[in-house]
């Protein structure tokens, strides 16, 4: 090992094992600012962390960061992934809200699903000044999760007996003058004395032969963020597909239709009030009385089935709208996430009656749909 490498291995080493190595392997140049972003974030380990809001230190002398100084570091010194990664610990891990109402700070953030949940669940007490600034992540971080499913969720569909179907297309002749005005009128310019659009609206004009009817009901508690995410970005791309009509509710102890924004991913979430109780049954009773054609009706229940009243009565209306005609999906689930936390005894129960039961990617919900209804 030449003399180079040796001294970057000892840094790393440094950098690993903190302020506490300090003596030993002290550290120079850029790696010294490393250890300081570093240290900024994990010192609060110890109880020694800056205090933001105060701008005070944890004690060793470093200079004083505020997080736009820190996210700036972050950026420059760590590769793209290492950052995120220092980003996420950020927010959920040692809850650093001022990276949700610092302007300077949401400018520098990297949008993803993360960043998106943090920014729905605060986003009532974002402050005004900021509150736009924190929309466009909203809507930037949806249209890029949607841009990366919605190739692989139409494949499950166009892939299969469905082949010659078509959809709506975004070229001048489907362009929606009107609803696009009355959308985008919240986007005047005083500046340009002229209003701009944010996004632009074209409409179906491919006729909806004998369409299934999709009744998604979304459990909107804390636990259930990511599935709420993924089920308005699903919803959006089912509702561009002319063979299926979206109905989209989230519910707590109430339930809240927002069908009308299922075109709109961004802004059906922005309508989204993360948190509360689970009154699931009631949720089933709505989505029971928009069932109009129950032999081309699916429902889908996202939930962790959990209920906040007796279960009993949940099963009962599980139970009428399979015996309907229908079909019920209970997903306690819709994420990549892995292993969710839910009522097991209750899942079960449910899958012994005829439903399909499992936490799912959003593209094998679309893949179970498509072998439905092909």
């Amino acid at each position: 090992m030449n003399v180079t490498d040796e001294k970057e291995m000892l840094s790393r080493w440094r950098l690993v094992l903190g302020q506490f190595a300090d003596d030993n392997l002290p550290l120079e140049g850029s790696d010294g600012d490393a250890d300081d972003a570093l240290s900024f974030l994990y010192d609060r380990e110890y109880g020694s962390g800056r205090d933001i809001r105060q701008g005070q230190s944890g004690g060793r002398g470093a200079s004083i960061l505020t997080v736009p100084q820190w996210i700036s570091k972050v950026k420059t010194l760590f590769p793209k992934q290492t950052a995120d990664i220092l980003q996420k610990d950020a927010l959920n891990k040692y809850g650093i809200d001022e990276m949700l109402t610092d302007p300077d700070v949401l400018k520098n953030l990297s949008p993803d699903i993360d960043l998106l949940g943090k920014l729905l669940s605060f986003r009532n007490i974002i402050p005004s000044k900021t509150r736009h600034m924190a929309d466009e992540i909203i809507r930037k971080c949806v249209e890029e999760i949607q841009k990366k499913l919605e190739t692989n969720v139409r494949r499950c569909f166009y892939g299969k007996k469905l082949s010659s179907t078509q959809s709506y297309y975004k070229i001048f002749r489907n362009f929606n003058f009107r609803k696009t005005i009355e959308q985008n009128l919240k986007n005047y310019s005083p500046e340009f004395n002229t209003i701009i659009p944010r996004r632009l609206y074209f409409s179906n004009t491919v006729k909806r032969y004998n369409p299934w009817d999709i009744i998604i009901l979304v459990d909107q508690s804390g636990s259930m963020c990511n599935s709420v995410i993924y089920s308005a970005v699903i919803a959006g791309i089912f509702a561009k597909l002319p063979f299926l009509r979206t109905n989209l509710a989230v519910f707590d102890t109430s339930v809240v239709d927002l069908s009308e924004y299922v075109s709109d991913a961004a802004e059906l979430l922005m309508k989204v009030q993360l948190g509360g109780g689970t009154d699931i049954f009631k949720a089933l009773c709505y989505g029971e009385s928009l069932i109009h054609h129950p032999a081309k009706t699916i429902v889908i229940l996202i939930t962790d089935l959990y209920e906040g009243g007796d279960i009993r009565h949940v099963y009962r209306k599980c139970s009428d709208i399979l015996e309907g005609g229908s079909k019920l999906f209970v997903l306690p689930a819709l994420d990549y996430d892995g292993e969710p936390s839910y009522n097991r005894p209750a899942a079960k129960y449910i899958a012994a009656m005829g439903a399909d039961v499992a936490a799912v990617t959003p593209e094998k919900l679309a893949d179970w749909i498509g072998q439905i209804i092909s």
